[in-house]
């Protein structure tokens, strides 16, 4: 897929791999100017690849998250399109909910719910004077039809779909589009531990998960990163409000043999 991202200028959060990176590849593919971030010190050698820039930044520190921004609009002097794709889930505690450490549950919150909010908000303000903008969230399935074992990720996935209807609905009226999408499960670093790879913490499981899946297979990254275009495409432009569910069929209904 193709769109012309000439003059857009992109910041793409959790982008040192995975969904976030093949986002950001996609995008200066298509002309924009990205700005890859990530709290991994390998960003700057995935933006590299792509011939962008990249800025360390965490997005549970606001201050951090001012500063990069600050600079963004410094340098290119506008905000065009933001992607919160930066987050995290458990791998230890796959437990049931009396179970869950409390730090845990913050942990995760801090990252998946409240990054998105404090993040959108500052860079709202610059799409708010450009009377422009583009928002994309990455939530989840699990945020859709929730999950086993995860009640601090399927929470706050669930907050990211409803806070994308939310924000369509206060920002659309300056010019802002906000959508999301829900992957279901992805061929990422951190699937292969849980799921695909041969030592994964969960492999003897994983024909079970996909039985679900019409497709029978996971997502590649780049399949994710397609959609993630699509949603920025200056062509697309009465889109807002929007959760793009991109699962292989997963959550379309019962896929199993009764």
């Amino acid at each position: 897929m193709h769109c012309n991202l000439d003059g857009k200028v992109s910041l793409v959060t959790g982008a040192a791999r995975g969904i976030g990176q093949q986002i950001a590849n996609r995008f200066a593919a298509n002309g924009s100017r990205v700005v890859f971030t990530d709290v991994l010190p390998d960003v700057h050698q995935s933006a590299a690849q792509a011939g962008q820039h990249a800025f360390e930044m965490n997005v549970t520190d606001a201050v951090q998250i001012e500063q990069v921004i600050g600079k963004v609009v410094e340098e290119y002097g506008r905000l065009d399109i933001l992607v919160n794709n930066a987050g995290i889930n458990t791998l230890a505690h796959r437990v049931t909910l009396d179970e869950f450490p409390r730090s845990e549950w913050d942990r995760i919150l801090s990252v998946d719910l409240d990054g998105v909010f404090q993040v959108s908000q500052i860079a709202s303000r610059v799409m708010r004077r450009q009377g422009s903008g583009r928002i994309i969230n990455i939530a989840s399935i699990a945020g859709l039809v929730p999950l086993r074992l995860q009640c601090a990720f399927i929470a706050a996935k669930a907050g990211v779909v409803n806070l994308t209807k939310g924000m369509a609905l206060e920002l659309g009226p300056f010019g802002i589009l906000v959508n999301g999408i829900a992957p279901g499960s992805t061929l990422t670093e951190g699937t292969r531990q849980l799921f695909y790879g041969e030592g994964g913490k969960f492999h003897e499981k994983v024909q079970r998960m996909l039985d679900h899946v019409p497709l029978g297979r996971p997502a590649t990254v780049d399949e994710i990163a397609i959609g993630a275009l699509f949603l920025a495409d200056p062509e697309n432009s009465y889109m807002n409000g929007h959760i793009l569910t991109i699962d292989g069929g997963w959550t379309a209904g019962y896929s199993r043999d009764f």
